[in-house]
């Protein structure tokens, strides 16, 4: 009996919802033949793919995934573990995860975690296990993430994206060092004596990163290396240090931990009457959507956020792929992925003047 046919178009022939058979019968072919379209397999011919493909658009089939991983074993499901993705990055890293994901042919299922601490995330680690995914990626930002994973290594394919940590996993990351070299090694040849710093919280992998860059690249020019000021990557914790900076008329050049905080120390250097970058030259980092339309808009480091993503489900998926038997380690347990940033130049920064 042929599906039956409705003002809206074809139904399943019991009238609920289709199944593979009622594609099979609307198409002219085997069930086998549907499966194989359905897994985009090469051993059909167009003619019947096409066939095949616009009896699931008139019955407006949907295949039932979990049917499917209990046959194939794979559920073609990504796991990611993200921390406060009220941050411009986190949110961009989880986006462009999810984006390369979706390239890739996979969903992902998020776990979305307040804290860092060891037991939050092996129970995120477990409760993505129980939904049967295939492999995880974690927006890794503070070290005691890498603790808590190395404990569930082999439970599971996994890789960080962010700061990369090769001891214990392989990952996709910017690279933070370098690109703090690069924005204060720019302030230093416009004549500025030295630089002064905001940095981000000092639990996060990525502000130790920049800060290291900041000092690395004073050292090698023998210039003085002034305090660094705490952040918490909020444009208040930027607005209250640059209120402490502005104060100083020694200071002409900042480097912030990014942009956002970079957003208040230009609020607090406004109040305090200096002038940007004519008395204080500022650099970012992150290139956030509003850093070109700041006041003056903002020299900054951009990181590539879709490419990031898309480094990270490469890695994860070649983990899925080349995973290694239980209590072994495979040459992809140490692969790590460097995306280099980007110096993006603006007019917050200016030669120094005499």
């Amino acid at each position: 009996m042929p599906p039956a046919r409705t003002a809206h178009g074809t139904r399943a022939a019991d009238g609920g919802q289709p199944v593979m058979a009622d594609v099979a019968r609307l198409a002219g072919v085997s069930h086998q033949t549907v499966s194989r379209v359905l897994n985009d397999s090469p051993n059909v011919s167009p003619e019947t793919r096409e066939r095949v493909l616009a009896a699931i658009r008139e019955l407006d089939y949907r295949p039932n995934s979990a049917a499917r991983a209990l046959v194939t074993r794979r559920s073609k499901t990504l796991g990611v573990i993200s921390f406060d993705s009220t941050l411009y990055g986190p949110s961009q890293m989880l986006y462009g995860i999810e984006q390369a994901a979706r390239g890739a042919g996979y969903f992902i299922s998020i776990a979305s975690l307040r804290h860092q601490d060891i037991r939050s995330v092996q129970e995120a680690v477990d409760r993505l296990r129980d939904q049967a995914v295939e492999g995880i990626a974690v927006i890794a930002s503070q070290a005691s993430t890498g603790a808590a994973l190395a404990q569930r290594v082999g439970t599971v394919p996994m890789v960080t994206v962010g700061p990369t940590d090769p001891g214990r996993l392989p990952g996709a990351g910017v690279d933070n060092l370098a690109g703090a070299e690069a924005a204060v090694r720019y302030l230093l040849d416009l004549g500025h004596r030295t630089v002064h710093h905001v940095a981000g919280p000092a639990q996060w992998l990525e502000a130790g990163a920049r800060e290291a860059g900041w000092r690395k690249v004073l050292a090698e020019h023998g210039r003085e290396v002034p305090p660094s000021l705490p952040g918490d990557w909020s444009a208040r914790s930027g607005y209250e240090a640059g209120r402490r900076l502005a104060a100083d008329p020694a200071v002409t050049a900042v480097f912030c931990a990014n942009d956002h905080m970079a957003l208040g120390l230009l609020r607090a250097l406004h109040e305090h009457g200096r002038r940007v970058p004519d008395e204080v030259s500022v650099v970012g980092f992150d290139d956030i959507p509003e850093a070109g339309y700041l006041t003056p808009p903002l020299t900054t480091v951009r990181q590539d956020f879709g490419e990031l993503g898309r480094r990270g489900v490469e890695l994860l998926l070649h983990r899925i792929q080349h995973a290694a038997p239980p209590g072994r380690r495979s040459r992809a347990d140490h692969q790590v992925a460097i995306v280099a940033p980007e110096l993006v130049l603006r007019t917050s920064s200016g030669r120094s003047r005499p």
